[in-house]
């Protein structure tokens, strides 16, 4: 579970919600026709740009957000780190008992192509296409939720001039034009909150969980390289902790000698 993902979601909701109950007549923020114009309007102009297959796995992308987790890049060092080692040790036949060593689908793939004694050119090509359609699927599901949190708060609009419309055909009754202004303006809370609070929000932790699970596999195609290459594993170790900061190079085991032999 994703700790930050949670305190963000349910803290936002919390600010909105106490804000509301601390001034006498809440109740009016609560109106279901300004909640089906808003969800009811978002959802149709989406379905409209995106078909409903992409549409039908928008929960689970959503779900990825709380449940998904991703290797640290010290523990994918180390992980390959040791695999190296092996592999220089004993050969790429010995990794054959790594495969299911681990959970991802991507490493797997990779030890098995490696073990079966496929090329490397031939290794990275299938490795790149599958990290291009990856990449692909991540997309889709970042747009969607760009796309609802764009035109959640256009249908909050579009109920606010519907609200507005309806109470300028009560002005012949002064007592009623602030409460229908009230409620007008309500659906325009209703689409700033879910686009602010909801859907952009998680667009942006998508991307940004996508950006780290496509450098987790940028290096897994560098480390397999590097072994069939038949590299020292201090150089692979080398040229995979490259990319992180001097402070987590410190951190990362492999770099402190702890797995050597």
């Amino acid at each position: 579970m994703d700790k930050s993902t949670v305190i963000g979601l349910v803290s936002g909701i919390l600010i909105i919600m106490v804000a509301i109950f601390m001034s006498p007549g809440w109740q009016i923020f609560f109106n279901l026709p300004s909640v089906l114009i808003v969800m009811g309007g978002t959802a149709a102009s989406t379905l409209l740009c995106y078909p409903l297959s992409d549409m039908s796995k928008l929960l689970k992308v959503m779900k990825n957000a709380f449940t998904v987790k991703i290797d640290t890049v010290q523990e994918t060092i180390e992980f390959w780190y040791v695999l190296s080692r092996k592999a220089r040790k004993d050969g790429l036949l010995a990794l054959e008992e790594d495969i299911y060593a681990t959970n991802d689908g991507f490493t797997r793939k990779g030890i098995q192509l490696m073990v079966d004694g496929i090329k490397k050119e031939v290794i990275n090509e299938i490795l790149l296409m599958e990290l291009s359609y990856i990449e692909e699927r991540h997309i889709i599901g970042q747009k969607i939720l760009k796309v609802m949190g764009t035109y959640a708060p256009a249908f909050g609009m579009i109920g606010t001039l519907i609200g507005l419309v309806q109470m300028l055909t009560q002005l012949t009754d002064p007592s009623k034009i602030g409460s229908g202004m009230a409620v007008a303006l309500i659906t325009t809370l209703y689409g700033s909150f879910l686009a602010n609070v909801v859907f952009l929000p998680f667009a942006t932790k998508l991307e940004r969980r996508s950006q780290q699970e496509l450098q987790i596999k940028q290096l897994i195609i560098n480390a397999i390289w590097s072994i069939q290459a038949g590299d020292n594993p201090r150089l692979l170790n080398e040229k995979l902790l490259s990319i992180l900061s001097p402070s987590l190079r410190e951190n990362t085991t492999a770099n402190d000698g702890a797995l050597d032999e």
